[in-house]
């Protein structure tokens, strides 16, 4: 018979229990990783299905007007076309006011430069920086969420009879037209319902919300967009959207050198 001494068998049991719980903190962090795993694939699933909703992934013409009211000032009226080709590519055309006809954004990527007529070279500008009212240039140039933030789901909201995934954004860097938005996505349809937009300091700086859903390029899509200042309490701007179709846009269309020959 093998006799262990106490101190040699609490040895032992020291390390047996240091073993199972370095296997158990294993497995609760294994576990932890997948659940964070399978929570982001979910949240970027939901963002890029509302992308598509929004806007179609094919190369596609719309037209927008836009409509801006202030406090202390008459409302206003914007007319623009945009050329958009797989959310890397688009052209916006300034079609009214005359006064202003002729000028065009041009977006590769997250680069935007504007050309106008007076000017002989297309001069850089930002997507943050503001188009009229309440938009920003990013906002008609570039509506690509599920390419420009990092999605995480922060809770679920019943509003009415419907419920929605909150969803909280976070831009991949400081390029992008904002830095923080939470997001509203309908839980059944994935249609985008409404988002806060939020400055790097973290202030709220809009609100948007998606409306007016109607057929547009095969699908039901938001017709209406309205911008609300955060700061200003009145002041918005309301985008409508229609013409909407598909067409095949050749690279050469999304180039300075082209922008000239756009009509």
């Amino acid at each position: 018979m093998i006799r262990l001494g106490h101190r040699r068998v609490s040895t032992w049991i020291g390390v047996a229990s240091g073993i199972l719980f370095l296997l158990q903190s294993g497995a609760g962090l294994a576990q932890d990783t997948t659940v964070a795993s399978a929570d982001e694939a979910l949240a970027r699933s939901i963002v890029d299905k509302a992308d598509k909703i929004r806007f179609p992934a094919e190369g596609f013409q719309v037209d927008i007007v836009i409509n801006t009211f202030k406090s202390d000032k008459d409302a206003e009226m914007r007319k623009y076309r945009v050329l958009s080709k797989g959310n890397e590519n688009t052209v916006v055309q300034v079609t009214e006011p005359a006064a202003e006809r002729g000028q065009i954004i041009l977006m590769k990527g997250r680069d935007l430069w504007i050309f106008m007529p007076e000017v002989s070279q297309p001069v850089r500008i930002s997507l943050a920086q503001r188009l009229t009212g309440q938009v920003a240039n990013g906002d008609l140039a570039r509506a690509n969420f599920a390419g420009d933030y990092n999605p995480k789901i922060l809770r679920n909201e019943t509003i009415g009879a419907e419920r929605y995934h909150v969803l909280e954004l976070i831009a991949v860097d400081r390029s992008v037209t904002y830095q923080r938005v939470v997001y509203w996505v309908n839980e059944k349809s994935g249609w985008p319902f409404k988002a806060e937009f939020y400055s790097l300091s973290n202030r709220l700086l809009k609100k948007c919300s998606y409306e007016n859903f109607q057929t547009l390029a095969g699908r039901l899509r938001p017709t209406r967009l309205v911008m609300e200042d955060a700061l200003r309490s009145g002041d918005k701007s309301i985008l409508e959207y229609s013409e909407m179709k598909l067409r095949e846009l050749p690279d050469k269309v999304f180039t300075k050198e082209y922008l000239k020959k756009l009509d």
